[in-house]
């Protein structure tokens, strides 16, 4: 049984014209051996891109990509053809399978901030897909499904579930025992709870075969949970 606060101002922080990213595992030239990955999670990252700005065309393979938008719209394309504009609540799940190339960019609309996943898969060598899917999640609705059994997505690693909660200030969320889970913040604040003083939006608690806890928004919060 384990706890561990993740505070957003330990992430990784890399700038690039038109792109502010947040990498909460190693990526890149930011190594650390005690952050490589929290179960199939290999990769977890907060971007936030200009108009216009983004990820131009590039490969990937052997990964499940999760893509959930906070705010604007991101332009999503790919070498199978596909292609999509996701918006403030919706997801995208890219299956790179044995390979696939594609871009991300900020929409004309104005800046876009998404937060992106990357599992590994059971298995790495089927043909690449995509599919997107929107969720309605209200403050008092508690954790909607959007990615795992029982939700309109569905992902290449058995037993994952992704879900996201809306609160409104003062509201009551159950976090559920789970052999592990990564909870993240992406907007508000929790109060003080039996895990941690405050938490703000960029942070993030991993618990490794803990049981539920209760949490509570301080403002209108959004938060993002994985389990496995």
């Amino acid at each position: 049984m384990t706890v561990e606060i993740r505070r957003g101002s330990s992430r990784f922080t890399e700038r690039e014209a038109g792109r502010l990213s947040h990498h909460s595992f190693s990526f890149g030239a930011h190594y650390d051996p005690e952050r490589l990955s929290f179960g199939p999670i290999v990769c977890h990252d907060d971007h936030l891109l200009g108009r216009g700005n983004g990820f131009a065309e590039h490969a990937h393979e052997g990964l499940e990509i999760v893509t959930w938008v906070v705010s604007g719209s991101v332009v999503h394309t790919d070498g199978t053809g596909a292609s999509a504009v996701l918006g403030t609540g919706e997801c995208g799940v890219l299956s790179a399978g044995a390979g696939v190339r594609h871009t991300e960019l900020a929409g004309p609309d104005g800046p876009a901030r998404f937060v992106q996943v990357w599992l590994t898969p059971d298995d790495a060598s089927g043909e690449p897909t995509h599919a997107t899917a929107g969720v309605e999640a209200v403050p008092g609705a508690g954790l909607v499904r959007v990615v795992g059994p029982g939700g309109p997505l569905s992902v290449g690693v058995e037993g994952a579930a992704f879900e996201v909660a809306r609160l409104g200030a003062g509201e009551v969320l159950t976090l559920p025992a789970a052999e592990r889970a990564h909870v993240y913040l992406t907007t508000g604040a929790l109060l003080r709870f039996s895990l941690a003083e405050p938490l703000a939006a960029g942070d993030a608690i991993c618990l490794t075969d803990e049981p539920s806890y209760d949490v509570t928004a301080s403002v209108p919060t959004e938060i993002l949970v994985w389990r496995f």
